[in-house]
């Protein structure tokens, strides 16, 4: 089963064949058509009636009635805003790429130069952008359909073969291989590369496909290093390090979104993994923002200054492992330490913040803004970082609040 064209099992064939269902003990009725509303109608209200578990096949034609959506199925699987006269997809306009693009451009890059390098993905070479590197590279890129155990299953057979797989997942379906990662990768400590794609608050999908829980599931197993970008360019310099990797499965998140450089084109160098940065200097409180949310820091910064409010910024770069020595020199140096990140607090960065300060006897105020502990519901990807309150203004009121308080 696939979204892209290019794999799926369950042929047509097959599915006719009601005897699968019918030794389940499932009555099994159709296929019938399922762009015909009337006759789906009438077979659901009979149907209906009959006591004992059902099977209704119903067979549909994926853009039916919208001509460029009949034409181009993946283009259209999620297509946002369109024109409905010509399909004319209408994208925001930006001078800025995306993750998934920067992401694609990439791995094209390094594999290049690293013969070993492979990619795997279930049902999403289009969305994640490796359906560039399948048409260049077809024999190194692996499409298993929409099955993520054995996605995970899958590369860690090929680190075992001595390759250097870079699993492509999106954040929220990668939760369905965490036995998968914990077992058959993790506890090997084989080097696969998980690309963790729509990490953070997606927006108009809604509460299913939020990549809200990633930092904290990744973060807790044994032997994995827990990676985000904080734009383009250090996506493509954690790409490279987690390339060159050899001591066990690393993992790096990043948001459905568009970056924020115009010039993110710079030569590949590895990160030393677990050593993060101070990107602005400043007194009393300081902002340790891990991925793209740490450009909300940059901005609220930014703008306090002109407050007369001097808001140090720290890139963490990873979760895991954490930079002990710089967190020791900033509990030594602000006051107020505030944790930021697009995830679900709880098992995250701010999590991580709080369990060194108590174990170092720091007395310093720790406050942690990120996804809350619920389900967020739809809405765009501004909207529900202004619920989460850590947008530019959100992070403003609380350092804010922070200081009026003292």
């Amino acid at each position: 089963i696939s979204i892209d064209k290019s794999t799926g099992a369950l042929n047509s064939s097959m599915l006719k064949e009601s005897n699968l269902f019918e030794a389940m003990n499932f009555k099994y009725f159709g296929p019938i058509d399922g762009n015909d509303v009337n006759k789906l109608v009438e077979v659901l209200s009979d149907i209906k009636e009959i006591n004992g578990p059902k099977l209704l096949h119903v067979i549909t034609k994926k853009g039916k009635g919208f001509a460029q959506a009949e034409k181009q199925q993946t283009r259209f699987h999620a297509p946002g805003k369109f024109d409905r006269k010509t399909g004319r997809l209408i994208n925001d306009e930006t001078k800025f790429a995306t993750y998934q693009e920067v992401f694609g451009e990439t791995i094209i890059e390094i594999a290049e130069k690293n013969n070993k390098l492979v990619a795997v993905t279930p049902a999403m070479p289009t969305g994640s952008f490796l359906i560039d590197m399948m048409h260049k590279m077809p024999e190194r890129v692996f499409d298993v359909g929409i099955a993520e155990q054995h996605a995970v299953t899958f590369s860690a057979g090929l680190a075992v073969s001595g390759l250097k797989p870079f699993c492509v997942v999106y954040s929220t379906f990668l939760q369905r291989a965490y036995d998968q990662i914990i077992h058959d990768v993790a506890l090997q400590k084989l080097p696969v590369v998980f690309c963790i794609d729509r990490a953070g608050l997606v927006g108009e999908d809604g509460a299913t496909h939020h990549g809200a829980f990633d930092l904290a599931y990744m973060s807790s197993i044994p032997n994995m290093v827990v990676a985000a970008p904080l734009n383009e360019a250090e996506l493509r310099h954690m790409m490279y390090t987690a390339s060159e990797y050899s001591g066990g499965p690393f993992s790096i998140r990043y948001p459905r979104n568009f970056g924020v450089l115009e010039n993110w084109k710079s030569d590949l160098h590895e990160l030393e993994p677990g050593v993060g940065r101070e990107i602005i200097s400043g007194e009393e409180v300081v902002i340790l923002s891990l991925g793209h949310a740490g450009n909300a820091a940059l901005q609220a910064s930014k703008e306090l200054a002109a407050e007369g409010i001097d808001a140090g910024v720290v890139d963490m770069r990873f979760l895991k492992p954490i930079d002990e020595q710089l967190l020791h020199r900033m509990f030594e140096k602000y006051t107020h330490i505030v944790t930021l990140e697009d995830g679900i607090v709880t098992g995250g960065l701010g999590s991580a913040v709080t369990k060194f300060k108590n174990e170092y006897g720091y007395r310093n105020k720790v406050t942690s803004l990120g996804i809350p502990d619920e389900f967020i519901r739809h809405g765009s990807i501004a909207e529900l970082q202004r619920y989460c309150g850590f947008d530019v203004e959100g992070v403003k009121s609380h350092i804010r609040e922070l200081l009026a308080s003292k």
